[in-house]
């Protein structure tokens, strides 16, 4: 797709300036007399290859906003398609703004909204997808809309609470990897020409350190490709969906952050599956959605496997309670939904609890990683000056 900016006349005679992505500057030409204006100029600006920008999912916040943006303009009366053209031109996201556009495209070329979205795939949730496509069929798009802005909203919540919980942690890590990088590099050349022209035995300790820093003075740019390379590879190795599974499996049995990772998957399982359950999704069809959305592989595939079984119409509740994937209370909270035949409303207070017990677990695990964080950095830290300090005790020997 090409990016085109045109210069035309609207029906007032006022002049703009109109940026549109289109495949050819048929397409824009055609746009553009729907749309009533008279083209003075047509650029070719840029390339834009849709992949590089749909490969990775808009985030949170940013559907949370084209949802609410969507559904205030629904409810006002707009047609999906104008207020796709709206939003093409107001929305600050890169990616989305062009993905909009594509839209908008395939919204002019007869296409429903939920086909539309289904274009690209990866750019959207399946959950945003599956519940348009709902709405379409039942007529209550806005409704729908509705609830996405909202539970796009309580996601975007829980992912920045986890966003801010780490962010101590890591500038602590960037700044003792920053002091002992300076200790290496100028603080311990200082040292090593002083005990070499006292003429003093340094201790294996200090010796160790020594060649560490002449090696990572000399080789420091292979250190770091070396670092880069293995980040590289482990990257790619966990995107296999069975070292992912293994990977994810192990998270759960970490004490410290097990309890955290339950929480967020019970909270988005529910919710997502009460959002889906709400906008006349069956059971079934939810399943397979809501299981993406855990942020778990290993409970992910937990879920996958009792489709069949509740395609036998067995109980929800005690399936997932034999999987034994998530907290006593999400069993018993499904099955008095089950009974009472409001699973909705009592998965959407189940995941409002759970929400508050991830605020909880999230302070829980920041008290505890900060103070281990300090210790870490005062060892590392305290071992090379230790080994820099320790041959002078060797000198004190020598002029007594």
């Amino acid at each position: 797709m090409v990016s085109y900016k045109c210069n035309v006349i609207d029906i007032f005679g006022k002049k703009h300036n109109i940026l549109h992505a289109a495949e050819s500057p048929k397409d824009v030409i055609d746009f553009l007399k729907l749309h009533k204006f008279t083209v003075v100029e047509i650029k070719h600006k840029q390339t834009i290859d849709l992949e590089k920008f749909t490969s990775k999912k808009i985030k949170s916040k940013d559907l949370a906003v084209f949802c609410k943006q969507t559904y205030a303009m629904l409810k006002a009366g707009v047609t999906i398609v104008n207020i796709l053209d709206i939003l093409k031109q107001q929305t600050e996201n890169r990616r989305l703004k062009v993905y909009i556009g594509s839209m908008h495209e395939y919204l002019l070329k007869g296409h429903t909204f939920s086909e539309a979205l289904r274009q690209n795939k990866g750019a959207f949730p399946g959950i945003l997808i599956s519940m348009v496509e709902a709405g379409e069929l039942s007529g209550n798009i806005d409704v729908i809309m509705d609830r996405l802005s909202k539970h796009y909203e309580k996601e975007y919540k829980i992912e920045n609470r986890i966003s801010s919980a780490m962010t101590y942690p890591i500038i602590l890590s960037i700044v003792c990897t920053l002091v002992v990088i300076f200790l290496l590099t100028s603080i311990m050349p200082t040292f090593i020409e002083m005990y070499l022209s006292s003429g003093v035995s340094l201790p294996k300790l200090t010796m160790m350190i020594i060649n560490f820093s002449n090696s990572f003075k000399q080789f420091w740019f292979l250190i770091v490709l070396a670092i880069t390379v293995f980040i590289l590879m482990i990257s790619f190795v966990v995107k296999i969906p069975r070292v992912k599974e293994k990977r994810d499996y192990i998270k759960l049995r970490i004490p410290l952050v097990r309890n955290l990772i339950i929480k967020i998957a019970a909270s988005r399982f529910s919710r997502t599956l009460s959002t889906l359950l709400g906008s006349g999704a069956s059971l079934l069809n939810a399943l397979e959605t809501v299981s993406g959305v855990t942020g778990n592989q290993y409970v992910c595939n937990k879920i996958l496997e009792i489709k069949e079984d509740v395609r036998k119409g067995l109980p929800l509740s005690l399936l997932l309670e034999a999987q034994g994937i998530f907290p006593s209370m999400v069993y018993y909270m499904i099955k008095t939904g089950e009974d009472s035949c409001s699973l909705e409303e009592v998965l959407d207070k189940t995941a409002d609890f759970y929400d508050e017990e991830i605020d909880t677990a999230i302070q829980r695990l920041t008290t505890l990683l900060e103070p281990i964080m300090i210790v870490v950095m005062a060892i590392v830290i305290g071992f090379i000056v230790i080994s820099m300090v320790l041959p002078m005790f060797e000198m004190v020997k020598t002029v007594q």
